[in-house]
């Protein structure tokens, strides 16, 4: 049995210089079993072969789209049958939410290493459980499964620095704060030109027994990551917690976005309820609009009228904590 089961996606964009470095790595551990995938349709073999090695913990090294499509394989096609491996998640890709909220940081080799150092020993004090977002339609015959769906205005701001921003070749980190600038700048001064995000979409966004809310929204979120992007914790005293999936949703009015930006800042937001921005928790959410970008895990959907995108909690899936 091999201590680690490694499924690598070469066509990752944090692959084309991070691989040659994991392929010499694993040349040198022969407790690793390493699967590399040319698409993200061979998941799905790749982990009925992973699965007959019957790994202590199995490895996703890729961007969003690589996590995202594993993770439906693992919980949907049954290869594992009762016993799925705890899973890790390497730092790669542009955003590596799942990754940081595993602990896994810094140089993925370094993340490797010590998944590695906790796959010889017994592992349960660093297994830790969370349930996933099952995200269906109408339209769509088998659900997709990830942890964290941006909609509305924050949606059109990944689309705007994905298409308009990492092309400019300027590194993530910036990337990501000249987008979140220049979506402010559209909230806050009514700004409309191609070169700036566009304004987002009406939607109703119902909570199974909590009710709904209709609006623009410049930020919307859902996740069962327990780091989140504004304020980098759970939903604080001020939010009655229902169902295991989080919703955020700030309105857009300069305002709101001032107050929110400002409590996440401080490390307030979601601690005391504030007009315009909404914090729920559910098991179910609908989420219904002419037309409302949704990305879960780096894959775009639109919620458009006759086909809402309805949004279920799964059972605990256990992951595989990096930070000590």
């Amino acid at each position: 049995m091999s201590r680690i089961a490694l499924l690598s996606n070469p066509k990752a964009s944090g692959n084309k210089s991070l691989l040659p470095r994991v392929r010499s790595f694993c040349a040198q551990h022969q407790d690793i079993f390493h699967y590399e995938v040319e698409h993200v349709d061979q998941i799905g073999m790749a982990l009925r072969t992973i699965a007959l090695v019957q790994p202590k913990v199995l490895v996703i090294n890729g961007g969003d789209g690589t996590v995202q499509a594993a993770l439906t394989e693992l919980y949907l096609g049954g290869h594992f049958g009762d016993e799925i491996p705890p899973v890790a998640v390497l730092p790669n890709g542009k955003t590596n939410l799942i990754a940081l909220d595993l602990g896994a940081e810094g140089d993925p080799i370094v993340a490797l290493e010590r998944v590695l150092e906790l796959a010889q020993t017994d592992l349960m004090e660093h297994i830790v459980s969370r349930e996933l977002i099952e995200l269906s339609d109408s339209g769509r015959v088998r659900p997709v499964l990830g942890m964290f769906l941006g909609g509305s205005g924050l949606a059109d701001t990944i689309l705007y620095c994905r298409h308009k921003v990492y092309p400019l070749g300027l590194p993530n980190g910036f990337s990501h704060l000249l987008a979140a600038v220049a979506a402010a700048f559209t909230i806050i001064f009514g700004l409309r030109a191609a070169f700036l995000p566009q304004r987002p979409q009406p939607i109703k966004i119902s909570v199974l027994r909590r009710g709904e809310i209709q609006g623009s929204f410049a930020f919307l979120m859902v996740t069962t990551l327990h780091r989140l992007l504004l304020g980098g914790k759970k939903f604080g005293g001020g939010v009655e917690r229902n169902g295991v999936l989080q919703l955020m949703a700030v309105e857009w009015r300069p305002t709101t976005l001032i107050r929110a930006l400002f409590a996440a800042f401080i490390g307030k937001l979601g601690e005391s309820p504030m007009s315009g921005v909404h914090l729920e928790h559910g098991d179910e959410i609908l989420i219904e609009g002419e037309r409302g970008s949704i990305i879960l895990d780096g894959e775009l959907f639109e919620a458009i009228n006759g086909r809402p995108i309805l949004l279920k909690s799964t059972q605990p899936v256990p992951f595989l904590r990096l930070a000590a």
